[in-house]
């Protein structure tokens, strides 16, 4: 019972995540997309191309083959290649994430116990899906962060409004006493 639980959370927080990131994409031009902040910063663009490249690699056959897929050039994914169009890289994105949640999906809880590998070091199940889910929320952190600054003052928040916490407060207190 408890790893079906474990299962089901997990599913939710990678949904999450997704949602945290699409929500914010979609408050910047295709310009702020692209843009750097400096040099050595990536764009919403690289962040999008790695996240989605990972998260192919690693849930594609994941309990049958290495989580890191000898096709994937991690490298080119921090590159702005003159192909790279907004809609190619969320294409990308959409693709990825669904092989993510399919895969999460079709897991039991049996699975859990199983070892699986990532450039050939071997994980729990559950340790490759912890490592995944941290790897990716750091990257939608980093996906909000850009939006939030690009969008500057027309920002919609994704959670609490400033100031807004007690009365968000009551409302889930109101909503949990019934």
């Amino acid at each position: 019972m408890q790893e079906r639980r474990f299962l089901e959370t997990t599913i939710e927080q990678f949904r999450g995540q997704k949602k945290l990131a699409d929500r914010a994409m979609a408050q910047v031009s295709d310009e702020q997309f692209f843009s750097q902040l400096d040099a050595e910063s990536n764009s919403i663009a690289s962040v999008v191309k790695h996240v989605a490249g990972n998260l192919r690699s690693r849930w594609t056959d994941f309990l049958s083959s290495d989580g890191d897929k000898p096709d994937r050039n991690r490298d080119t994914e921090f590159l702005n290649e003159t192909r790279d169009t907004r809609a190619s890289l969320l294409e990308r994105w959409e693709n990825a994430w669904q092989i993510t949640l399919d895969a999460l999906e079709e897991l039991t809880p049996a699975d859990l116990d199983k070892t699986v590998t990532i450039r050939s070091e071997p994980h729990t199940v559950i340790k490759a899906i912890q490592r995944s889910l941290a790897h990716t929320a750091q990257h939608a952190g980093q996906i909000i962060l850009l939006a939030k600054h690009y969008a500057g003052a027309q920002w919609q928040t994704l959670s609490i409004p400033r100031g807004k916490s007690e009365e968000f407060l009551k409302q889930l207190e109101q909503k949990f006493k019934a």
